[in-house]
Formats: C-alpha cells, sequence, structure tokens
C-alpha cells in the first residue's frame, strides 16, 4: 500500500505546477477525513452533553473551574500534552511497535514548548474574542469568531508561525536559510496547502469551540489538538523531500 505523502508527491507530479499548493492540501485533508470526521463528532458530543445532560454539565463546570483557577498555566499544560506528548506516545505504540528511539525525546521537548506556548496563544486569542464580540453562543457571535480564528488568526500568524518552527527544527534547529520562511514563495508551497488541509477540519471544529461558555473553550481546542497535530506534522514531512 502506498503511503499517503508518495500518493501526494504522484499526483501533483502530474499536474500543473501552479495547482500543487492545493492539490497538496486537499490531499492531506483527504487522507484524514475519517479521523477528522471523528474528532468532529466527539467534539459535537461534548457541546450536546454539556447542554442536554446534567452529569456532563456538572462535571464541565468543574473543568472550568479549573481553567478559571489555573489560567494560563492551564492552557500551557493542556497544550503540552495534548499536541506533545499524547501524539507521541502514539507514534511511538503504534508506529514504532512499542520501541523508544532517542528522536522521541527530543521531538516530546520541541513538541511541549511549541503546543504549550501554542496553548497561551489561543487561551490570549479566545479572550480577546470574547472582549470583542462577547461572552454569548447565537449564531452571529460564533460565526465573528469563528471567521476571525481562521481567517485572520490562521492564515497570518498561526499556520507562518507553526510552519516556521518546524521547518526550523527540521533543518536541525540552524537558522541558515531561515530567511526562505519569509518569503511568497514559502507561504505558497507550505502555508496555503497547511490552511486548505486544515479548514476543513478546524472551522466546524471551532464552531463548536465557540459555541460553549469561554472557560470550556480551551479544553476542547486541547480535545482536538492531537488530530491537528498530526494534519500539521503530515503536511510538513509532505514537503521536506522539496525545499
Amino acid at each position: 500500500m502506498k503511503s499517503d505523502e508518495q500518493i501526494t508527491h504522484e499526483s501533483v507530479a502530474s499536474t500543473d505546477p501552479q495547482g500543487h499548493p492545493w492539490l497538496i492540501g486537499i490531499h492531506a485533508a483527504k487522507a484524514n477525513l475519517v479521523p477528522g470526521l471523528i474528532v468532529q463528532a466527539v467534539i459535537i458530543v461534548v457541546v450536546i452533553a454539556y447542554y442536554f445532560f446534567e452529569p456532563a454539565r456538572q462535571w464541565l463546570a468543574q473543568l472550568a473551574e479549573i481553567k478559571r483557577q489555573a489560567g494560563y498555566l492551564y492552557s500551557w499544560i493542556a497544550g503540552a500534552v495534548a499536541g506533545g506528548i499524547l501524539p507521541e506516545i502514539l507514534t511511538v505504540t503504534v508506529f514504532q511497535n512499542c520501541r523508544v528511539r532517542r528522536q522521541n525525546l527530543g521531538n516530546v521537548i520541541f513538541s511541549m514548548l511549541f503546543w504549550g506556548i501554542t496553548g497561551v496563544l489561543v487561551d490570549a486569542l479566545y479572550r480577546g474574542q470574547t472582549w470583542w464580540f462577547g461572552p454569548q453562543v447565537d449564531f452571529s457571535t460564533v460565526t465573528r469568531k469563528m471567521l476571525v480564528d481562521q481567517f485572520i488568526y490562521n492564515p497570518f500568524w498561526a499556520a507562518p508561525f507553526g510552519l516556521a518552527c518546524y521547518e526550523w527544527k527540521n533543518q536541525g534547529y540552524r537558522l541558515e536559510g531561515m530567511s526562505r520562511v519569509l518569503t511568497l514563495r514559502f507561504y505558497k508551497q507550505k502555508t496555503i496547502p497547511a490552511l486548505v488541509a486544515t479548514w476543513g477540519v478546524w472551522i466546524p471544529v471551532v464552531c463548536m469551540v465557540y459555541s460553549l461558555p469561554p472557560l470550556l473553550q480551551i479544553p476542547l481546542f486541547s480535545l482536538a489538538l492531537t488530530f491537528w497535530v498530526m494534519i500539521f506534522a503530515w503536511i510538513n514531512r509532505a514537503h521536506q523531500t522539496g525545499r
């Protein structure tokens, strides 16, 4: 069976070069369609449970209280665990037959730092949106927050910054040549595919996130984060041989 990366490169090679960024993103999205739908379904269940199932509502209220007391520390820990520790555990157990390698430790350290910081930044985004648009969860407010999240924060900060960090990691943490991440070519070849691949997952997800009270938004974000890391890593690996 061909890997997702092989299928992507073969498909792109047979098409107009101008279509490469979109094709790579679409193939990444297709390759992750089933797990993406599963994650979306789980999050929908959580949201429905909060509004219609009292035991779940009480448990989530306790989680919200923990978030309120811990503040940004909660966001950092949640991001580090969901984006750094859990995916590496999955990698070791599923893809490496439970054999721990030296690179796993380096991956965990980098991912915990990166996704911990990302968790804090996302928390700041959510707080800013609550201040700007209000804490209500009506259709208009949720839509506005989703649009800012996915079409301002994501393309202008989250995706470029994240891809630049992973590019730096993949070249052995050397700064040489990193100026390329500021070019239009880099944005076209790597950022656009990443955006296309993740919009299909994250537009529905963030709508669900913003459908809960502010203190529960980071916990729900963390629930979906592990899947996002897999897409993120997939996009990054798909381009490593084509720098």
